[in-house]
């Protein structure tokens, strides 16, 4: 029988979260990092859902952070969005059971998401699916991100290792969210979340 997370419905997880947040930007303008409730959006849905183990991959652009959330910079951002993943894998390395991989451009994905993702049996990956489409958060037991590591490369993410798993969870989250990665302004006026105030550092 499936090992179920019921203590994340009680506010306790035994997950650490990483969200990459290093990348310039370059389609959308500016880095991704200081569009208005973007970073506060993810920030919100892994906090909504009792992650408190979380830790942002910067690069292109450093802000500041609330006091319970770790930096980690990511001096090689530029090499893709490979390279940002294995700064957080590494600081992350026996944080917790399970490691959490969300990203900052798909601030429509709260913590109903994230909760449904965790809830899933804890030995497998899963990853959250929007009409069978990939997208995130993706959740891997600790086994997982040791041998992701081994096959990881600077420009690539971590879809091919993925896809290679026949056991992956592929959890279908349409009714929660869209999942749409926003990569121009003009699409952000097209979904909803919650918007807070800017991250500190925008206006610099």
């Amino acid at each position: 029988m499936p090992e179920t997370t019921a203590a994340a419905r009680e506010g306790k997880v035994d997950v650490a979260a990483i969200i990459l947040a290093a990348g310039a930007g370059s389609r959308y303008g500016y880095p991704k990092i200081l569009a208005p409730g973007f970073l506060d959006a993810a920030l919100g849905a892994l906090d909504g859902a009792g992650v408190a183990k979380i830790m942002v991959v910067t690069g292109a652009r450093r802000v500041v952070l609330p006091d319970n959330v770790q930096e980690v910079f990511c001096p090689r951002w530029h090499r893709g969005m490979g390279a940002s993943l294995r700064s957080g894998l590494e600081a992350a390395a026996g944080a917790a059971q399970r490691l959490l991989l969300h990203v900052v451009d798909c601030p429509d994905v709260d913590s109903h998401v994230v909760r449904r993702i965790l809830e899933q049996d804890t030995t497998r990956p899963a990853r959250a699916v929007f009409e069978g489409k990939p997208g995130h958060p993706v959740v891997l037991p600790r086994p997982y991100v040791t041998k992701l590591l081994t096959v990881l490369d600077d420009a690539a993410g971590a879809g091919r290792y993925l896809a290679g798993l026949p056991e992956l969870l592929q959890v279908e989250c349409s009714d929660l969210a869209s999942g749409h990665d926003i990569d121009v302004p003009g699409e952000a006026g097209q979904y909803t979340w919650e918007q807070v105030s800017p991250p500190p550092g925008a206006g610099n």
